[in-house]
């Protein structure tokens, strides 16, 4: 899942190195916000399904587009450093959007079942990734049966949930004994700085470490990992040539509707899921949280 083009400010020894989405009061999720992985940017701002598109709508990103690509990027490395975590498993995406990272944990799971509320949303799936089984539901009330999920994969999606702790229960249910929740969100020290309330209209409640910590405890999980997601050298390389941060100068292009320029453009599409740096130290510093969390009892 993903923000698109939005306000965020930079953070950035144990390195894993590199190998919204309108809330709403029933804590649906937008159609998507996530995007598969394509290397040929498309000229236009829509995401294939087949003969039909799903919007690009400013709440998530989509593939081949130049423009999103650092956001695209940053939200694919969260799947691939965590992906054997889903091998052999039975897997459920809760709030899968596009599909892309449903799809990728196909390659590796027993089975991956993909949830979202928007039928647009599950039909694109459908057609786009016949490995992934796809069906429409509310996170509130995951419609499957207790304790039939090996691994719930939750990631840039709680931070647009009205009922967070809810949705938590929800995954803690569905879940076997010792069963493992994945989940990401964005670190809400970096990406609405000095701020009560989310930059991002789009988000509900965004958390820092310690608050997503105290949510998955009280819901009754036992937290194994929190880490963060940073930039790598090259990303940190690309916030000294543009001018401090490259998201920001990201954004600035962006709200000034005007064209990128060539050089920021460039810069942006080569950006790699190898750029971004998984750690756990200065975990308050971090652009992402990351957290994996067991269901007691085996």
């Amino acid at each position: 899942m993903s923000e698109a083009v939005i306000p965020a400010a930079l953070g950035d020894d144990e390195i894993i190195p590199g190998t919204d989405d309108t809330a709403r009061p029933d804590d649906t999720l937008r159609p998507d916000d996530t995007a598969r992985p394509d290397d040929t940017p498309r000229p236009d701002d829509t995401t294939v399904t087949g003969t039909e598109t799903l919007p690009l709508t400013g709440e998530r990103t989509v593939p081949g587009i130049a423009e999103e690509n650092y956001w695209f990027r940053r939200h694919e490395v969260v799947y691939a450093r965590l992906l054997d975590r889903c091998a052999g498993k039975t897997v459920l995406e809760a709030g899968s959007g596009e599909g892309y990272g449903a799809d990728m944990i196909s390659g590796v799971a027993a089975k991956v079942t993909g949830l979202d509320y928007d039928e647009s949303a599950v039909a694109h799936v459908r057609a786009r990734y016949p490995r992934v089984e796809m069906i429409q539901g509310n996170l509130a009330d995951l419609p499957l049966a207790d304790e039939s999920v090996d691994v719930v994969v939750n990631f840039q999606v709680i931070e647009h949930l009205w009922d967070q702790s809810q949705f938590l229960r929800e995954c803690l249910r569905v879940l076997r004994p010792g069963g493992e929740l994945l989940i990401s969100t964005p670190n809400r020290i970096t990406f609405s700085p000095g701020r009560d309330t989310p930059l991002n209209p789009f988000h509900t409640r965004e958390l820092d470490a310690a608050e997503l910590d105290e949510l998955l405890v009280d819901a009754g999980f036992r937290v194994e990992l929190m880490t963060g997601v940073h930039h790598g050298e090259t990303l940190r390389a690309l916030d000294a040539k543009h001018g401090g941060s490259f998201i920001d100068a990201q954004i600035q292009r962006a709200l000034a509707g005007e064209p990128w320029p060539a050089e920021l453009t460039a810069d942006v599409a080569a950006v790699r899921v190898e750029d971004f740096d998984l750690r756990t130290d200065d975990i308050d510093a971090s652009l992402d949280l990351v957290a994996i969390a067991v269901k007691p009892g085996k």
